[in-house]
């Protein structure tokens, strides 16, 4: 079980529930929330993102991606932990536990959140996967900006009541640039080991002080998606208390911009996380005041 567990990668479960708060939180504040699709939703965009993050540790082990030389957490198949034929069972089961809570949410909403899921599945197998995964020529982080970001807020929003209002879009934008920022936190943290598996990640073609600028301009957007957001009134003032959070951001910051090896850029993943989590957090407590 500690196995599965480790190739779950917890520390970037963060990116799915974010979205979902916020999304639930907007339908709340139109008086349209029910705590079973929230409930639903939730379970599934969990299981996808496990999904997405098993089959990352077979398609890394299988291309050399992570070898005895990779800085961050044990992966299970490169280290034996668990074999390829159990992480593909284990991809089929978390794709199918979101395919089964899909299905509810296709008799709730209709066949949007069907058209979602198909290509949600299909995009995450894509990812590190198939003829030409894109993970590994530089879009990964539009991967994750389009399917943990917009896809997975405004997709929230419209299982409430099949509407995808104007906030729905401006909070994904900031949802998205978050996870994003995850990724390239971990891409800065992998560039040396990438880049000798032939892995081109965004860090990797950019290198590692323009990606750790990418990663800036990435937490930063958050924060000026949600300013302008209040500034044209599509979300309430009280959405401003995403502020709170700007603390959180120092640390990350600078170890990214210090710290080229070792334990320390293991945390920033960690850290941008729980940056993001606590951002949404509070993005849900200003819409719902």
């Amino acid at each position: 079980m500690s196995a599965w567990v480790l190739a779950a990668r917890p520390a970037t479960l963060p990116a799915g529930v974010a979205a979902v708060v916020v999304g639930s939180a907007l339908a709340g504040a139109d008086g349209v929330f029910a705590w079973h699709l929230f409930g639903v939703t939730l379970f599934a965009a969990i299981a996808i993102q496990i999904g997405v993050n098993f089959a990352n540790d077979l398609a890394d082990a299988q291309k050399g991606a992570d070898t005895d030389t990779r800085i961050g957490p044990t992966r299970a198949v490169a280290t034996g932990l668990l074999t390829p034929s159990q992480m593909k069972r284990g991809i089929v089961v978390m794709f199918g536990l979101a395919a089964l809570a899909g299905l509810f949410l296709i008799w709730a909403a209709g066949w949007v959140i069907l058209a979602i899921g198909v290509v949600s599945i299909i995009a995450a197998l894509g990812y590190t996967n198939g003829p030409v995964p894109y993970g590994y020529y530089g879009l990964g982080e539009v991967f994750v900006f389009v399917f943990f970001g917009l896809v997975a807020t405004v997709g929230t929003r419209y299982v409430y009541d099949q509407t995808a209002p104007a906030d729905a879009w401006w909070s994904a934008v900031a949802m998205g640039l978050l996870a994003a920022a995850i990724l390239v936190a971990n891409n800065v943290r992998d560039i040396d080991t990438d880049r000798e598996a032939g892995k081109r990640t965004l860090a990797v073609i950019l290198g590692r002080d323009p990606a750790r600028w990418l990663y800036a301009a990435m937490v930063g957007g958050a924060y000026g998606a949600i300013a302008g957001a209040v500034a044209v009134g599509v979300l309430p003032a009280w959405a401003l208390l995403t502020v709170v959070s700007l603390p959180l951001t120092v640390a990350p910051m600078r170890t990214l911009f210090t710290e080229t090896s070792g334990p320390p850029l293991i945390a920033v993943l960690k850290t941008t996380a729980r940056l993001q989590l606590v951002f949404a957090a509070l993005l849900a407590v200003g819409v719902l005041i």
